[in-house]
């Protein structure tokens, strides 16, 4: 998607002190606190147990032990408004884990984010993945988009730095045989899946066109839907195509208007499906519009210059809090609102419970050496967090994975439901 734009370190804050929790795994603290760029293959052989690069950071003067998280999204570009949203979900963590004084062993924990922006651009994530592991950071979350995340993962797996991404959905990412890939959220398969059955049984789609930015996200889950859709009975009456950086939708517009289609449904971000809608209207295209995450945004009515009416976009997000965690959930947003000044976009929480679960695998092991707390993440089960229960399958994936359905009403996003 976009270049890069170097983010400082964020200063890590006071300490205080924390229990062992037996399994199922240490509740997280109450709460306090897909995409992608364009399509890059993985490494061509999966790297399995791979070495640690050298040391973890020492343990500072005092007993205390300096632990570095990693984090990457796009914090510059079209999409920075979700990338800023991921990091400063995993600047709560961090300080929330040092206000409790953690400890790993015997040694208190000083944990700090290393944030770096990857500019939603798979050349640039590769770079700063690197960079990450030369820095000996001793786990890392991110990155935000598929296209960054999936190339990213086979530096961090030959170095053996575990990696959770909390919002990547593209199915790949956790099928390259990488033991340090691990996923928050639900992937495309579920997410196209739903939505294209809701889309017919609900929606009663029948004459439906399928538009994708030609990204690892918007491609993969265009294609999971079009498979559902198929299966429900209904054929897309056309495929089209555009880009992650397209503003100009005047042709594909004008060449889906013709078929008169009910249902529009298009794979990408809120960065392009804003200004297509905005377009949409100016066409006469009346046609119920249905995306995934990277579409159901806090911004996507704005972006779209108000330009869409109640209960016309149709989004799913690849999470989703109810029950308990609703009330967690809620916690969170008002103190992320509080600190940061703004609403939480999409995948902030995510971002919170993945530095939490690092912790928390770091504090079973007894260790923040990635070579000894990867098992332990690897077992991760029933692991309380603010945006609901993780168990990690022998993928990496979260077998515990939710997924929200949503309209816009008066601009704001109104839950459906939520699935499990």
């Amino acid at each position: 998607m976009l270049k890069m734009l170097p983010v400082a370190f964020a200063a890590a804050l006071l300490l205080a002190a924390c229990s062992k929790q037996e399994a199922p795994q240490a509740e997280a603290p109450a709460a306090a606190a897909a995409p992608a760029a364009d399509a890059a293959k993985p490494a061509d052989a999966p790297v399995a147990d791979a070495k640690p690069a050298d040391a973890a950071p020492a343990a500072a003067a005092g007993g205390e032990l300096v632990v570095q998280i990693g984090h990457v999204a796009p914090t510059s570009g079209a999409i920075a408004h979700l990338g800023k949203d991921n990091e400063n979900g995993g600047r709560l963590a961090v300080e929330d884990l040092n206000a409790e004084n953690f400890m790993i062993g015997d040694k208190r924990a000083k944990f700090e984010l290393v944030p770096e922006d990857d500019a939603a651009d798979p050349k640039q994530a590769t770079a700063v993945a690197q960079l990450l592991v030369d820095k000996k950071v001793n786990g890392v979350v991110g990155h935000l988009n598929s296209g960054t995340t999936i190339p990213a993962s086979a530096i961090y797996a030959k170095a053996g730095i575990p990696q959770i991404t909390p919002s990547s959905t593209n199915p790949q990412y956790t099928r390259q045989g990488y033991k340090t890939a691990f996923r928050a959220v639900a992937d495309d398969v579920k997410l196209g899946g739903t939505l294209g059955k809701y889309t017919v049984d609900t929606l009663k789609g029948k004459t439906v066109v399928v538009i994708d930015d030609r990204t690892a996200y918007g491609q993969g889950l265009a294609d999971e839907y079009t498979k559902a859709l198929e299966a429900a009975g209904v054929k897309p009456a056309d495929r089209q195509f555009t880009n992650d950086k397209a503003t100009d939708f005047t042709a594909i517009l004008t060449a889906i208007k013709a078929k008169k289609p009910d249902v529009v449904f298009f794979g990408g971000m809120d960065a392009v499906g804003g200004p297509m809608l905005r377009q949409m209207k100016q066409l006469g295209i009346t046609a119920k519009f249905v995306g995934g995450d990277g579409l159901c945004t806090g911004e996507l009515y704005k972006l779209s210059g108000q330009s869409f009416g109640d209960n016309q976009v149709y989004c799913a997000e690849a999470g989703g809090a109810d029950g308990e965690y609703k009330t967690k959930m809620d916690d969170f947003k008002k103190r992320f609102k509080e600190k940061f000044g703004v609403e939480v976009q999409i995948y902030a929480p995510y971002v919170y419970d993945s530095v939490m679960m690092l912790a928390n695998a770091m504090k079973e092991a007894g260790s923040s050496d990635p070579a000894v707390y990867l098992p332990k993440l690897a077992a991760t089960t029933g692991y309380k967090g603010v945006t609901g229960e993780f168990s990690f399958d022998e993928k990496g994936d979260n077998k515990n994975a939710s997924m929200t359905l949503y309209t816009y009403k008066g601009g704001k996003r109104e839950v459906l439901e939520i699935l499990h």
